[in-house]
């Protein structure tokens, strides 16, 4: 069972595209989203469209929540609160159902996702070894997924490091338990730029952390053109 795991896409249609590229030509079984499809970016529909075709296994993230009203979005930022409020005029009624049919967090054979954390599936940041500790103690399974940073992870329960993945990493997944972050397909925060995934291979008991190049640009064209707040297109270049 070979697995892609790919995270926060948040409306980058670019990005997402490179990144299922990427992902076809090591034509894994199944892939898995660990949700925020929308918000940020200017592209939520077809982004929305893209992953209910392609993606086995999908969650929903806070950004999700807050463009089905079901979050306050005075929780949010001003940049983000701004980019929901757009987005929930323009979401479309069927990506809006698939959105409506996700939870934040799903119990699998080999796995266990959540969009944020084990303590919290919507909100929880995993930025610190001490909550990644708490994470793992909290779930059961080998391996646990999760997005919501934007930052690419690992943190195992032997070593108890919290440790940045660069493109190419590999994990041993046989060696002890572990908490993983694929990282952003659409607004990376850790200094990289580039959309992130990470591919699993249960069989090797292998992880692989991936990188791709896609066209920055057109993105923030797409942001600006839309009135989008314009940090929200300038951060894509740095990946901050």
């Amino acid at each position: 069972m070979r697995v892609a795991v790919v995270s926060d896409i948040h409306g980058n249609l670019h990005a997402l595209k490179a990144v299922l590229r990427s992902v076809d030509a090591e034509k894994p079984d199944a892939i898995w989203c660990l949700g925020d499809l929308v918000g940020y970016g200017p592209r939520p529909n077809r982004c929305c469209s893209l992953v209910a075709e392609r993606a086995d296994v999908c969650l929903i993230g806070n950004h999700d929540l807050g463009v089905l009203g079901r979050i306050d979005l005075e929780d949010f930022s001003p940049d983000a609160a701004a980019a929901a409020r757009w987005t929930m005029e323009v979401l479309e009624d069927e990506p809006r159902r698939y959105l409506e049919s996700l939870a934040p967090q799903a119990v699998l054979e080999s796995a266990e996702l959540y969009h944020a954390s084990p303590r919290d599936p919507v909100w929880e940041y995993v930025l610190a070894p001490e909550i990644a500790f708490l994470s793992l103690e909290a779930t059961e399974k080998p391996l646990v997924l999760v997005g919501h940073s934007h930052v690419a992870l690992r943190f195992g329960a032997e070593q108890l490091a919290l440790a940045l993945n660069e493109d190419g990493t590999e994990v041993d997944l046989g060696s002890e338990r572990w908490l993983l972050n694929p990282g952003s397909v659409g607004q990376p925060r850790d200094g990289d730029p580039r959309a992130a995934w990470l591919m699993l291979d249960f069989d090797a008991e292998r992880a692989v952390y991936h990188r791709v190049t896609y066209p920055i640009e057109k993105t923030q064209a797409e942001i600006r053109e839309r009135g989008l707040p314009e940090p929200l297109a300038e951060r894509l270049a740095s990946g901050v």
